[in-house]
This record gives structure tokens, C-alpha cells and sequence, in this order.
């Protein structure tokens, strides 16, 4: 690595907040993956362009890191840079009917914030452990509802480095995906507009939602959430155990016993582990059913 470039990131952003060979094991909610080149903490929004800017003269990679709640990082690492928004870029703000926030906010502070000010419609991102920007990435959602459903409009730093603010219909949000996936696009921030509500209704609505998570996901081991998407017409939990792989296991990888849905790592699994895992359930449910399941959680690292 450059050490020109060392110098320039922590000119940017300070030298407690620029690291060397950070593992990825620590910044992900599998507790999986190898080491990064580097793992960068912004302070505040506007060092985000400074930072890639920088590592886009240098030709080095990066990668845009929220919670890690939807990740695998390969076992090898990621040859590149991890820059980290989660831990200093949360403000949030509420006026009127609007909440606008930072891209790092955790959707849980979100749903309280709304919660607060008498706002329903984020009562299903209460227990999801995302942050705003991947959200928007991925159109996150749970129980009926997804961030798309509330979005106004996202702000990006584009491709030119430039910082645009588009709206939530030029976002395209779909199933689990929006244009962000498409396009060299930054979420920086959004703006999301809710309606008037109870406040005792809304508490009652994330007070059942969390019940039904503690009851029926795997939280007691490290995983990345529902490790499938859902297939039109049918859940993918219920094709993997029509396909008989409840509880199957490769190396600390196990197909959930409790949510089939859920790839977990019951003790010391490896990146290796869980792919090989989710290649076999796809494989062996497209025999029995004829469907495809395709991934929904993100990979970093991976030649392929």
C-alpha cells in the first residue's frame, strides 16, 4: 500500500480512525471473514468523497459498510478498503411527518425516533439490525412492510462525486433490490415520510413483531438474517424443509432448526462453510421443487 495514501486518509479522517488489516469477523453479525487492507471511520458525511476520491486515484478498492448485518466476507479478506458508516454518520431528525437521517441510523433507532413522535409505518424495521443505507440498497423490509413503502427520496454521492438527492420512484425499489445495486452510487442519507399515529398502537405493533422474532428466528447464533430471498408464490424456509435440510450442517454452518430460512454459525464458521452450505440447499431444493433459491445476504471477498 501506498504510503502516500496511508497519510492522505488519515489527514482525512483522523489516525485513530484509519486501520491496517482489520478483520471482518468483528464488523459482521455472521462473526465471519478475514482481514481488510484497510477499514476506514469517517466522521462526518462530507469525508466520504474526500476518502474515495483518494482511493480511486490509488486504484484501490472499496466497500461501503454498514451494520455488517447482511454479509459474508470471504475467509481471504477483501483486498481493498472498508470504509465504515455506521459508527459515527446516525443523526436523525424529525419534523412534522418527516424523518430525515444519516446513512449509518440504525433502522431500530428509526422506528423509535418514530415511535416518539406519534409516527406509524417503521414499526417493521424495529428489529431489523440494517442501517438506513442498506436499506435503501436492498429495500429492506420485514412482516409486510419494506423501506420503500416510506421512502421520499435518498441522497448519493454519484459516480462523478457528485452529491445528488434523487427521489424514492428514480430509486426503483423492488423485491430485496433497488437501482442502488446497479449503479457506483453512495448512500449518504433519506428522508422518509410517515403518517400521524397512537403511540400506544404503534408500541403494541413493535412489542408483537419482536415477540414474533424472539419465537421463531434463530437469534441465539450469529447469522446475517434470512439467508434466501422469497420466491414468487412460495417461502423459501418452507422449500428447505420440504427438501428435508432442516438442521443440516457443513463444517459450523447449519441450516436453522428453528427457521429454515436462516443459515446460523453454531461455533467457528468459516466463509468456506456457509457458501458451501447455501450452494448445497439450492441445489438440492432446485431437485425436489424445481425453484432456484438466489441468496439475499450480500459477499464480500469471493473471486466469484
Amino acid at each position: 500500500m501506498e504510503k502516500q495514501l496511508w497519510h492522505e486518509l488519515i489527514e482525512i479522517s483522523g489516525e485513530e480512525n484509519v486501520r491496517a488489516d482489520e478483520r471482518m469477523s468483528s464488523h459482521t453479525t455472521f462473526r465471519i471473514g478475514g482481514s481488510a487492507d484497510l477499514f476506514i471511520i469517517p466522521r462526518k458525511v462530507t469525508e466520504i468523497a474526500l476518502l474515495t476520491e483518494a482511493l480511486r486515484r490509488y486504484s484501490m478498492p472499496y466497500f461501503i459498510l454498514g451494520n455488517g448485518s447482511n454479509l459474508l466476507v470471504s475467509d481471504r479478506g477483501f483486498r481493498g478498503a472498508v470504509i465504515q458508516i455506521d459508527r459515527n454518520l446516525q443523526n436523525i431528525e424529525t419534523e412534522g411527518t418527516a424523518i430525515r437521517a444519516e446513512a449509518g441510523a440504525l433502522l431500530s433507532q428509526l422506528a423509535l425516533k418514530a415511535r416518539e413522535a406519534s409516527l406509524t409505518g417503521l414499526e417493521f424495521a424495529s428489529g431489523i439490525p440494517g442501517t438506513l443505507g442498506g436499506a435503501c440498497v436492498m429495500n429492506a423490509g420485514a412482516y409486510g412492510g419494506e423501506i420503500g413503502d416510506v421512502l421520499k427520496n435518498v441522497t448519493i454521492l454519484d459516480e462523478n462525486g457528485e452529491v445528488r438527492t434523487i427521489s424514492a420512484q428514480e430509486m426503483l425499489p423492488g423485491y430485496r433490490c433497488s437501482r442502488i445495486q446497479l449503479e457506483p452510487w453512495i448512500v449518504l442519507g433519506a428522508e422518509l415520510c410517515l403518517t400521524p399515529g397512537d403511540p400506544a398502537q404503534i408500541r403494541a405493533r413493535m412489542d408483537e413483531l419482536r415477540e414474533k422474532r424472539t419465537t421463531k428466528q434463530p437469534l441465539e447464533y450469529p447469522s446475517a438474517g434470512s439467508t434466501f430471498k422469497r420466491p414468487e408464490g412460495h417461502f423459501a424456509g418452507a422449500l428447505i424443509d420440504e427438501a428435508g435440510l432442516r438442521g443440516f450442517r457443513i463444517g459450523g454452518a447449519q441450516v436453522s432448526e428453528k427457521h429454515c430460512g436462516f443459515v446460523v454459525n453454531r461455533g467457528g464458521a468459516t466463509a468456506e462453510d456457509v457458501l458451501r452450505l447455501i450452494r448445497h440447499v439450492q441445489n438440492v431444493v432446485e431437485q425436489k421443487s424445481g425453484i432456484r433459491l438466489e441468496p439475499e445476504i450480500r459477499m464480500l471477498g469471493f473471486d466469484d
